[in-house]
């Protein structure tokens, strides 16, 4: 195997993997891609989009599976919100990255790229990581960063600075060297993807593939990522990512204050109205939703349309739509589906309600 002479000269494009079923954030997940479930009221989808444009990224393949697609499709459309142009790639079965990549193979060509799982988030962005790939033009570049749970991963083996071994969740793990959902390869990649078996999974790993990069003698460099990685695919993991994000942001008033507190940084959209109601930040409230005698805690983001009336929340995401009203206890790391409503009713006699989806969790305090 050989890197393609002058491939990396050529204009890197991006893949993104949007094509996963997201099993973990079961019912958010039972209608909706878990790409686009927001943190801070983006879609987790969008950062990697927004990543690869600053990167200065032109073109980027997304990875989409046949139940998801179309609102994948419906929500980045043609790329030109975000200043580069979009094209969607269908995998009918999720049998592993490396096969994703093969897929994309008549859209790469032999051009290098950045593969990017859509349901991470990484602080900062790929900029330098982006100008460190084309300036030393290694083979692939891969992202690690150190876990408390490495067996829950890809984990990477070092000797000297470079890349030696790289292994899909092992039993025992040689090392905490955990590798982030961003990778840079050269067309390289589409020979050892074509190379390795599929592994116990039925998958064909990208590990297994970066490893049969490293046996052919190409050059294979580690970047040690020390700002923070999420993958947001349990609801842990979405909430830690909305306050990572929301201690970024820069607070903003663009909605209606009538007898209210804002303590804090705090994004208040277009047509929200907040009523005799004290919100302290990092939080953020979407477009056209309306706070009314309510107190609104840090790290919560609350989608557009939504309506939080004579309750408290915090520390949890609400999606469009969805109300939270006439609760006696605080609301918090919760997770709010679109359109979805917690409330009392006034009947007797009291009574809980409840129409639950799979996977659900409610706990009555």
């Amino acid at each position: 195997m050989a890197t393609a002479a002058g491939s990396s000269d050529a204009a890197v494009k991006g893949l993104i993997l949007s094509g996963g079923t997201g099993t973990r954030l079961r019912p958010i997940t039972h209608t909706s891609a878990k790409q686009l479930v927001p943190v801070a009221n983006k879609p987790v989808l969008f950062y990697g989009i927004e990543a690869m444009a600053a990167a200065g990224i032109e073109e980027i393949g997304i990875i989409i599976a046949p139940e998801t697609g179309a609102e994948i499709r419906a929500a980045a459309g043609d790329g030109a919100q975000f200043g580069l142009r979009i094209e969607y790639i269908e995998q009918e079965a999720p049998l592993g990255l490396a096969h994703a990549v093969l897929t994309a193979e008549p859209y790469l060509g032999d051009s290098p790229f950045v593969m990017y799982l859509g349901d991470n988030l990484l602080q900062g962005g790929i900029v330098d990581l982006v100008d460190a790939f084309r300036e030393h033009r290694p083979d692939a570049l891969i992202l690690l960063t150190p876990v408390s749970d490495p067996q829950n991963y890809g984990v990477a083996e070092l000797r000297d600075g470079a890349v030696v071994r790289l292994t899909e969740k092992p039993p025992e793990p040689a090392t905490d060297l955990a590798l982030v959902g961003v990778y840079m390869f050269t067309s390289a990649i589409h020979d050892a993807a074509r190379a390795i078996s599929p592994s116990n999974r039925g998958e064909l790993e990208i590990t297994d593939a970066i490893q049969h990069v490293v046996d052919a003698g190409l050059r294979v460099e580690p970047h040690i990522v020390r700002g923070w990685w999420k993958d947001t695919g349990r609801l842990d993991d979405m909430l830690a990512a909305n306050r990572l994000v929301l201690d970024t942001i820069e607070g903003r008033l663009e909605g209606e204050l009538i007898d209210s507190l804002l303590d804090g940084r705090i994004v208040v959209e277009t047509g929200a109205v907040l009523e005799r109601s004290t919100v302290r930040g990092p939080a953020i409230i979407g477009a056209h939703a309306h706070v009314t005698d309510a107190y609104i805690g840090p790290y919560t983001a609350v989608g557009e349309r939504c309506v939080v009336r004579k309750a408290e929340v915090e520390h949890s995401i609400l999606l469009a739509g969805s109300s939270v009203s006439d609760l006696n206890g605080r609301m918090e790391s919760s997770l709010l589906g679109r359109d979805a409503s917690i409330g009392r009713s006034p009947r007797q006699p009291r009574a809980f309600r409840f129409m639950v989806g799979d996977n659900s969790e409610i706990w009555i305090l």
